[in-house]
């Protein structure tokens, strides 16, 4: 006689069971938005990360506290004029050295490229040249040439001279300065160019051929804007170790910045170490000004080749802050 399903279940009876599964039984899958996904872990790159941070403190407290350094005389000699008008130079001679170089480097790499063996050989002759010898070495070479010659012409080998003209009147400090930086300048940029110009892909050379081009054209037009990819952050380096290079000119009595920051250092010997960092943190500031062109200037020659352009120092900002606010939402609603 079957139970009703109300009846009561009397003492002694098993007590119900629930109705089990069967192994076979599909579960339900978890959503993906429920199921939170844990990082790997890094412990190496942590402890990495925490030693670097601690040495970095221990050289920023090193200098902020160390008294030797004596940041109130630095503070007052940063902007005193001496040491503003020795930049101004350096300004200066980097400016006309570099245009100067580059433009020598550019007929250099040209005429090693040609046809032309005189012109090839010429052209390795320099390179080699001032290559080897070293930049103090050229200037001074140079502060002295009047006493090599006295007066320089211009007229025909072995015959008569058209001008003559006094050496001693036309080479200043300034000139003598300049002319060595660029002809140094012009035999490492003239590698730079070349290594460039090589490196354009041989197709766009015949493809600009056999559209019947002229070679100016051809080279103005399509091959050097293609070879500044290039030329552009090798050339920077040059023009980093140009601005460096500018201190070399106090040995021919012109005071640029080092020179300045040397005359000064002989008059107050006391503040030898605060001069130095005065230096330091102009030259610091003017490859670093470098550094930002050079960013612009190759991102501008990267179009056409890449299909996105690298991000500026804004945009990536902007992409944090926008990356920190989306995570601060997500956290905020889990």
């Amino acid at each position: 006689m079957s139970e009703s399903p109300g009846a009561a279940v009397s003492p002694g009876s098993p007590p119900p069971t629930e109705a089990v599964p069967r192994p076979d039984t599909p579960v339900a899958p978890v959503p993906l938005t429920t199921q939170r996904v844990l990082p790997l872990r890094h412990p190496g790159r942590w402890i990495i990360t925490a030693v670097v941070l601690v040495l970095v403190a221990q050289i920023g407290h090193g200098l902020v506290t160390n008294p030797f350094y004596q940041w109130d005389r630095f503070q007052y000699w940063f902007l005193r004029p001496t040491i503003l008008d020795g930049l101004l130079i350096t300004l200066e001679v980097t400016a006309f050295s570099a245009v100067l170089g580059l433009l020598g480097g550019i007929l250099l790499a040209l005429a090693r490229l040609s046809p032309s063996p005189v012109l090839r050989a010429v052209s390795w002759a320099y390179t080699w040249l001032f290559r080897s010898v070293p930049l103090i070495v050229v200037l001074l070479f140079l502060y002295n040439f009047s006493a090599l010659y006295k007066t320089l012409s211009v007229g025909v080998p072995f015959g008569p001279a058209f001008f003559t003209f006094d050496e001693s009147r036309l080479a200043t400090d300034m000139v003598v300065a300049v002319v060595g930086l660029s002809l140094n300048e012009a035999a490492y940029a003239s590698e730079v160019v070349r290594g460039g110009i090589l490196s354009v892909d041989q197709g766009q050379h015949e493809a600009a051929s056999a559209l019947g081009l002229p070679k100016r054209y051809q080279f103005a037009k399509i091959v050097f804007p293609q070879a500044l990819r290039s030329i552009t952050p090798n050339y920077v380096n040059q023009l980093i170790g140009l601005i460096k290079g500018t201190s070399l000119v106090f040995y021919v009595s012109l005071l640029d910045l080092f020179g300045s920051v040397q005359s000064m250092g002989s008059t107050y010997p006391g503040d030898i170490v605060p001069l130095l960092l005065v230096a330091t943190a102009w030259y610091l500031i003017l490859t670093s000004v470098v550094s930002v062109i050079q960013f612009y200037v190759e991102r501008y020659y990267s179009r056409g080749a890449l299909r996105t352009l690298p991000p500026t120092p804004l945009q990536k900002a902007r992409t944090a802050l926008k990356d920190v606010w989306a995570r601060g939402r997500r956290e905020s609603t889990v």
